[in-house]
């Protein structure tokens, strides 16, 4: 897809595309950039030898839990029918589950 590339100054101009790809573009970056440095203070952990601290562990679950709801988010988006019928059937369960 060598032709998103290479948009025409029209299409930078509007607000749209351009546009949130370069605000997702940062988000990513972002992301990243926290990821690189959690994983870089777990490996100077484990090199000095010291157990992990119960924040650490809690600050990696917290990354993990965003990443995966983030995961979840984006296949909702990329596959909105399968999103539906997800939330429908569990609706239905909730419906029919008996405290």
């Amino acid at each position: 897809m060598p032709d998103r590339e290479k948009e025409s100054p029209e299409q930078l101009d509007r607000p749209g595309r351009a546009d949130a790809a370069e605000r997702t573009d940062g988000a990513e970056r972002t992301g990243r950039l926290r990821r690189v440095e959690q994983s870089e203070q777990s490996d100077r952990a484990e090199r000095t030898g010291q157990p992990e601290t119960d924040a650490e562990r809690r600050r990696r679950r917290a990354q993990f839990l965003r990443d995966l709801t983030e995961a979840r988010e984006l296949r909702d988006r990329v596959q909105p029918r399968r999103a539906k019928v997800a939330r429908l059937r569990h609706a239905m369960r909730m419906r029919t589950f008996r405290w």
